[in-house]
């Protein structure tokens, strides 16, 4: 084997590793805005977002509702709005699908389409699909080499009202 195909091979794992680390982000990040959430000791969501990371809605109906957030701080601020103990949801659940994602070198980026399943503390529900085009880059601090959220995007696609019953010893 010579030295190209050995480095081409080494590019070819690297680009798989960050791959899969960025499905690892993107996952958390949608667990911890489930409601309930079952987070594991020392998860949070600041964790996954670079510091000068940008979280915007993009569209006719979230660049008004969530406009541009620059900034950790701000994001999470934004976020902890609708999670426990604020009571917003009654249940969330967050599944993505339609994944694509492209690695070049110390960027990534990542498409899905999101449908969430919420129910709502007033007792109203609905199903809402986004898409999500995200950017990730490597934590310059880790050591295993997790990617964090550098520029998040999301788009409302649809909505639609739906019914839930959720489990009744299921606390938000």
């Amino acid at each position: 084997m010579t030295q190209t195909t050995i480095d081409a091979l080494l590019t070819r794992i690297a680009a798989l590793e960050a791959q899969n680390e960025v499905r690892k982000t993107i996952a958390r990040y949608m667990a911890l805005c489930d409601v309930p959430c079952v987070a594991l000791d020392g998860e949070s969501l600041a964790a996954l977002f670079t510091n000068d990371a940008v979280w915007e809605g993009i569209g006719p109906q979230y660049a008004h509702k969530f406009g541009r957030l620059q900034g950790r701080a701000e994001i999470i601020a934004m976020l902890q709005r609708y999670l426990p103990p604020i009571p917003h949801f009654a249940t969330n659940v967050h599944f993505l699908t339609s994944e694509h994602i492209e690695v070049n070198g110390d960027s990534a980026s990542g498409r899905w389409i999101m449908l969430q399943a919420s129910g709502y503390a007033d007792e109203k529900a609905e199903l809402i699909a986004a898409r999500l085009e995200i950017d990730f880059v490597p934590s310059a601090h880790d050591a295993d080499r997790a990617w964090l959220i550098r520029h998040f995007r999301t788009e409302r696609l649809f909505d639609a009202p739906w019914h839930v019953n959720p489990r009744k010893e299921t606390k938000a």
